[in-house]
Formats: C-alpha cells, sequence, structure tokens
C-alpha cells in the first residue's frame, strides 16, 4: 500500500515535543515560523511541527531539527502584538520529513502509518504492566490529578495512551523524540513503562530528600523554641545565659595570664560582641575558638632558667657523647645569662647529615637550660598560613605553628625546635621561607602579629633551633638569621662510645635483656661491615634486631645466658652489608684514589683512565655531575699546556682517545673535589707511570694547575684512614680546618698539603 506524501508548512518548535492526539497552544513569534502559520491558514490548516536539536539555535537548518515531527490541525490563531500570535493546535499523525524547501517554510513529508493492535496476551500483559506503572508514577507526582490519571488510562487506543503519558511527563526533548520515532506499538510500550519506572525512581528519591529537609527544618524550629523558653526562664529565675558563664570561665582563665594592656582591650570587645549575639548564631562558635585560641598563649609566663653552669654541661655531657661545639655553646650562653638577665638567647642552625643527633640535643638543651620543649616540623611546609596563621574571614582559620608551639609549650620562653628548615618548598600559596625571617630577626619577632591572632606576641625569649641537612636549599636572607654550628659524622670510635653507653643499654633494657652480652670487638665488627652512615639512627635499629633474635634464641633454646659472637651475628643479620674499598694492592698505571664526601658519611672514589689511539675524544662515564666533567675538561686543559714538562708527547689530545671511568655508574656522582685526581689518572695513562697504591687525594683544578679547598674533610679522613691510605694529599687552603679534627683520626695519616698541582706530583708516583 502507498504511503501518502503531503506538501505542508513546517514550523520548527524549540524544547517541545508534539504528539497525536495531543492539544496544545504555542507562542510563535520568529519570522519564518509565522509566514508557515500564514500559509498553513490558506490552505487546509494543516502544519507539520518538529523538536529542534538544540533549542538555542534562532534560525535552524534542515541539520537542527528531527526528521520526525507530528502533523497537526491548527484550530485557532490570536494576534498578541506585532510580530507574535498564540495558535491553539492538535495532534494528529506522526509524519516522516522528506525535503524541506530552501525557503524553510514549507517542507514535504510522509505519514507514518499506525500498525494494527494485535490483542494476544502479550499485549495485555504490557497494557496492564502500563497501567499499573503510570498509576505510581501519578502517585507519586503531584501534578497528576486523580481526574487526568482516569481521563488518561479510560483511552481506548494503546497508542493515544502512550502518546498522551509521554505528553504529560517533564522529559528532555531527545527521549520524547525518541517515542515519537517509534511506529512499532509493542516497542514503544517498552519504551514507554522504561521511561516510567526510571521517573519513578527519581521521585522517590526526590521525596527522600524533601522529607528530610521538612525534618531538619522542623528540628530547627524546635530548637529555637525550645532555647527561647530556655531564655524566658532563665530570665524569669534571675540566671544568665550560657554565653555569660562562658565569658565568666574566660575571666577568671585570663586572671591567671599576664597580657599585655592591647590583649586585655581585644578580648574585651570580643566578650562585648559575645555577649549580644544569640547562642543559636554561627558567629558564636566563630568567636569562642577565637578568644579560646589567644587564651591559649602564655602571654606573660615563663620558666625559670637553669644557672647553675656545671649541672647543665654533666646533664649535656651525661645524655650525648660529642658535640662539643654545641654544649660549649649552650654553657657560653648560660654564663652570659647569669651576668646580663636580659640578654636574648641565639638562634642556633645545627647542620649535619641524619641520625647524628640534632633534634634530640635540642631537647636535652631545653632540659639543660630548665626551659620547656616544643618541635615544629618544617620538613615539605608549602603555605605561609601556616607560618603566620590564617585571616579570620576564612573558614576554619586557625593560628599559625607558632602561636600553637607557645601554647603547647604553656611558656613564652620555651627551646623551639625547627626541624628540617632546608626542606621548605614556596608556591602559589607564598613562600613560608620569606615568612620565616620575621620569626627569626631578633629586632622584629618581639611584635610577631599572626594573622588569625592579630595581635602582637613576643617571640623574642624563645630559645629557636633550626635543623638542617644541607644549607643549600636555604636562601641567604634567612641563613643570615641564624648561627651556623656543623653537626659532622661520627668516627668509628665515637660510634662505639655511643652503641656503649646509649643505644645498646636502651635496646637491652626494651627488650628486657639482662642476660645478653656482646664485647667491644663485635660491637666494632657490626658498626663496620652492616652501617654505612653519618649518624647513629640505623646502629640502633641494627642492635635492636640483635636483642630480638637473641630473645628468640633465649626462649627456643631455654638459655639462661647468652653470648652475641661474630658468628652469631652473621646468623642473625645475615652476610656482611657493606663491604668497604681498600687501597689497591700494588701501584697501578691510570688507577687513582680519590675521596668523596656522601649524605651517609666519606667514601673512596676509584678513577680509571684509559689511553686509546683514535681522533682527540674525551670520553667520561660513572654517572658524573655537571661538575665533575667540567673539572675532567680543567684537568685536560692543565696537562696540555704543560705537556712538555710532564715528558707527555705534545700532540696527544690529536692522537689519542681519553677515557675517564669512576666505577658504580648507576651511583651518581658529583663536586668539584675530584680534580686533581683526575688529572693525576691521565698523567699516569700518558706517561705510564704507575701510581703509588697507598695514596689518596682531593682537591678542585684549575686551568692553570692551582689546587682550590673542598668540604667534608672529617669524613674524607675517615674513609682514607678505613681503606688503609697511608698518605692524603688535600690542598693548602684546608690546612686551617685541620686543626678543629680529632687527633684519633689523623693518626696513622700523612699528610701532605699542596697548592699547585706541581707539588702534588712530588708525592704520588714511584
Amino acid at each position: 500500500m502507498n504511503k501518502e506524501i503531503k506538501r505542508v508548512p513546517i514550523l520548527p518548535l524549540r524544547g517541545i515535543t508534539v504528539f497525536p492526539e495531543t492539544v496544545m497552544q504555542l507562542d510563535v513569534g520568529r519570522e519564518k515560523s509565522l509566514k508557515a502559520i500564514e500559509e498553513c491558514m490558506k490552505e487546509d490548516e494543516r502544519l507539520l511541527v518538529v523538536a529542534q536539536k538544540d533549542a538555542d539555535v534562532h534560525e535552524p537548518t534542515e541539520e537542527d531539527i528531527y526528521t520526525i515531527g507530528t502533523l497537526v490541525e491548527v484550530k485557532q490563531v490570536t494576534k498578541l502584538r506585532e510580530g507574535q500570535v498564540k495558535v491553539f493546535i492538535k495532534g494528529e499523525a506522526r509524519a516522516k520529513i522528506l525535503t524541506v524547501e530552501k525557503d524553510f517554510v514549507w517542507a514535504e513529508i510522509e505519514l507514518l502509518e499506525e500498525q494494527e493492535e494485535v490483542l494476544d496476551a502479550h499485549h495485555e500483559a504490557m497494557l496492564r504492566t502500563l497501567g499499573e506503572t503510570f498509576e505510581e508514577y501519578a502517585r507519586l507526582n503531584s501534578r497528576i490529578s486523580e481526574e487526568m490519571l482516569l481521563g488518561i488510562l479510560g483511552l481506548k487506543s494503546t497508542s493515544q495512551m502512550m502518546d498522551v503519558i509521554i505528553a504529560n511527563m517533564t522529559l528532555e526533548v531527545d527521549k520524547k523524540q525518541d517515542v515519537l520515532a517509534c511506529t512499532n506499538k509493542l516497542e514503544r510500550m517498552y519504551k514507554v513503562i522504561s521511561i516510567l519506572e526510571n521517573e519513578i525512581e527519581v521521585l522517590k528519591e526526590q521525596n527522600k530528600i524533601y522529607a528530610k529537609v521538612k525534618k531538619n527544618i522542623n528540628a530547627s524550629q524546635k530548637e529555637y523554641f525550645l532555647r527561647e523558653q530556655i531564655k524566658v526562664i532563665q530570665e524569669e529565675l534571675g540566671e544568665k545565659d550560657s554565653n555569660s558563664q562562658e565569658i565568666e570561665i574566660y575571666r577568671k582563665r585570663l586572671a591567671h595570664l599576664n597580657p599585655p594592656q592591647e590583649v586585655l582591650d581585644k578580648l574585651e570587645k570580643e566578650f562585648s560582641r559575645l555577649t549580644k549575639l544569640p547562642p543559636t548564631s554561627p558567629e558564636n562558635g566563630f568567636i569562642k575558638n577565637y578568644i579560646e585560641s589567644v587564651l591559649d598563649i602564655p602571654w606573660g609566663q615563663l620558666t625559670s632558667e637553669e644557672d647553675s653552669l656545671k649541672k647543665a654541661s654533666s646533664l649535656l655531657e651525661k645524655e650525648h657523647f660529642g658535640l662539643n661545639k654545641i654544649k660549649e655553646r649552650v654553657v657560653e650562653y648560660l654564663a652570659i645569662k647569669k651576668l646580663s638577665p636580659d640578654i636574648e638567647p641565639p638562634i642556633l642552625c645545627l647542620v649535619g647529615p641524619p641520625g647524628v643527633g640534632k633534634t634530640s640535643i635540642a631537647r636535652s638543651i631545653a632540659e639543660a637550660t630548665g626551659r620547656n620543649y616544643v618541635r615544629i616540623s618544617l620538613g615539605g611546609l608549602r603555605d605561609e598560613a601556616e607560618i603566620r596563621g590564617h585571616r579570620r574571614t576564612y573558614v576554619g582559620a586557625i593560628p599559625g605553628r607558632f602561636a600553637y608551639g607557645l601554647s603547647q609549650a604553656k611558656s613564652m620562653n620555651p627551646v623551639m625546635v625547627l626541624d628540617e628548615i632546608d626542606k621548605m618548598m614556596g608556591d602559589f600559596r607564598g613562600d613560608p621561607a620569606a615568612a620565616l625571617l620575621e620569626v627569626l630577626d631578633s629586632g622584629q619577632n618581639s611584635h610577631f602579629r599572626d594573622h588569625y591572632i592579630e595581635l602582637p606576641i613576643d617571640l623574642s625569649k624563645v630559645f629557636f633551633i633550626a635543623t638542617a641537612n644541607s644549607l643549600s636549599t636555604i636562601p641567604k636572607p634567612l641563613l643570615d638569621r641564624m648561627e651556623i654550628i656543623e653537626v659532622t659524622s661520627y668516627t668509628l670510635l665515637e660510634k662505639m662510645q655511643i652503641a656503649k653507653k646509649y643505644l645498646l643499654p636502651r635496646q637491652l633494657k626494651k627488650h628486657a635483656l639482662q642476660n645478653v652480652k656482646i664485647s667491644s670487638a663485635q660491637l666494632e665488627y657490626v658498626i663496620e661491615h652492616y652501617t654505612k652512615e653519618a649518624g647513629v639512627r640505623n646502629l640502633e635499629r641494627i642492635l635492636g634486631k640483635l636483642c630480638r633474635k637473641a630473645a628468640k634464641e633465649l626462649v627456643e633454646a631455654n638459655l639462661k645466658q647468652l653470648t652475641i659472637t661474630q658468628a652469631r651475628i652473621r646468623a642473625y643479620l645475615g652476610q656482611e652489608t657493606y663491604m668497604y674499598e681498600k687501597k689497591n694492592e700494588k701501584p697501578e698505571i691510570g688507577i687513582v684514589r680519590g675521596l668523596a664526601w656522601t649524605a651517609v658519611g666519606g667514601d673512596t672514589l676509584s678513577i680509571e683512565v684509559n689511553v686509546m689511539k683514535g681522533k682527540g675524544q674525551l670520553e667520561l662515564t660513572g654517572q658524573m655531575g655537571d661538575v665533575m666533567k667540567e673539572s675532567a675538561k680543567a684537568a685536560m686543559s692543565y696537562i696540555r699546556s704543560v705537556a712538555t714538562t710532564l715528558q707527555i708527547q705534545e700532540n696527544f689530545h690529536k692522537e689519542y682517545d681519553i677515557h675517564i671511568h669512576i666505577p658504580e655508574g648507576a651511583v651518581p656522582k658529583d663536586g668539584p673535589s675530584a680534580g686533581i685526581t683526575m688529572a693525576i689518572a691521565i698523567i699516569s695513562a700518558l706517561s705510564k707511570k704507575p701510581v703509588r697504591a697507598d695514596v689518596a687525594m682531593t682537591g678542585e683544578i684549575t686551568i692553570r694547575g692551582r689546587v682550590l679547598a673542598i668540604g667534608g674533610l672529617k669524613e674524607k679522613l675517615l674513609a682514607a684512614k678505613r681503606a688503609g691510605i697511608k698518605l692524603v694529599i688535600l690542598p693548602k687552603q684546608n690546612e686551617r680546618t685541620i686543626k678543629e679534627i680529632d687527633a684519633s683520626i689523623l693518626e696513622e695519616l700523612e699528610i701532605v698539603y699542596a697548592s699547585t698541582m706541581d707539588e702534588v706530583l712530588e708525592h704520588v708516583f714511584i
């Protein structure tokens, strides 16, 4: 059977989908739409209405409209005002757009036929499901009245019922269009039931939310009325409200403090504001939090300091081995404090590798000076507000770490440890290091203002002790405000003493092992072969592991006492973890021993050089950093300038390839102290002269052959001694720092100072 094709005016609709057998009223105002209405009224009053895909498009094209629309009969047209009419329409049938004419007023359409209804059991089941689902939807949706429900369910045509149901639902245009475009009645029924089920779930959740909100509102109203009744009863009984009672408590706390007048005036203002606020006001909690934060600061509270130098000195000696510079500085401060009580405490910065006792010595200083102790961790700090506090205008604002630190310390003159000051970072929230400048400036910190407290806090009596692993990441202005004290690595002798006096007794007591013994020789074996660190933190862990293993053996073997031997150490801890590289067994050509500083102490560095026929290329391998590569190039320039003097072929840089390698290529290495070592290795390889096996050296080289000073001298000498080196060559400029090194380290070492490469060359070859 041929389908009916018509030519009718077209009316695009924004956000509206019209279904057959539905009556609707439209406001029309677009120029082409008005023309379509005009043409419609001239013909048979038939019009195709079709939904736009995007309601925001003002002048739609064929691509902007759906292909399926509804042929409608225009019942009435009423002019509202110039350029706008009201149109009353009734849907007749689904239609498909075949073509749209260029003026977008006329379109050629094909009417879509409805399938015949087959009244079988499945169709009846679907129809009942549709009716029951729509009834449940109507029960949850207050906008569908009982009359409307009965009217829709009373429709004889299933197709008409579905169209009216969807037309009366608030849905997205694409969902309605999906139903309109479906000509298979059974499939359309499935779609309508699915949409109804989904809307029922949404309405159920919506009703739950409404019920919860209503309950909360009722609870708030009830609470308000009860509070008002309590207020009236309190007034009748002559009692004060809760705010007044809390203000009395705050005043009692204030009476135990000795704050400046500015603090008293500020608190009085806050008390006055609090009395005027109802207890239910949100601002009530903010004001109370602020008052409590101000009262937590120990205004005017000072602890009496220890004035006995002997007692303080003995306490420091008892709790810490070594660290003589720090102990001496603390005793000096106490001596001056006794003569001049108003002197401000120093601002110290303890710099050294991890585990050497920087933080623990600070706690001992607090005990020795009679001050309270508080620690502020600055590692990874990014937000400036952590130092200065958050402004009160922000939700969740709190005081900064220094105001909070004083609250913890319960005094205005504690020992305050600024841990990991070298690991602060700046980002878009500010620069914490810059905020610390005011805190650590003795000329400004007597009136430090926290953004939250908004009152001057006197930090001038605080004994600040900062700790850091490196000075390179600390900004210069901040560094200038602190007194730097280096805490260097421990020697084997110092580690032995620390282990005997502190670490081992602590671990034995912790594990209740009074009947376990370990000799000094075995302790030395553990330190040398199972730890490789500047401090003693890992050593304590190893001793703890030994104690646990010993405890297990005591219980399993039912022993009364146990002596930890070397065999037991290997059984408990496994094979030796660290094997230190010893000196070369015999003199070799092109192999020289250098000295290096690492974060866990000193180490020796074997530099190897090979010379091969080639085109003068310089190859550097072994994970060298930029500084070390520059040292190699500087050494090459020096050697080329004195090739004749060194009895080396003048054009070696054209005829030979030189390969410099440092073993352990996976370990990154950088620094200026390998300059002279690389130079000697290259000279040895070019001149075929073997280098002494018992010599090691450290120092930077210039292109003119000068030897420059280096750092980490103590750690490097310890590494040389451990490797069995007899002769150590150092820069002349380091001669003044050798006096600060313990005599025990220098024993059995011959030190030679060199200011030029000529002086180095005098001692290295056989």
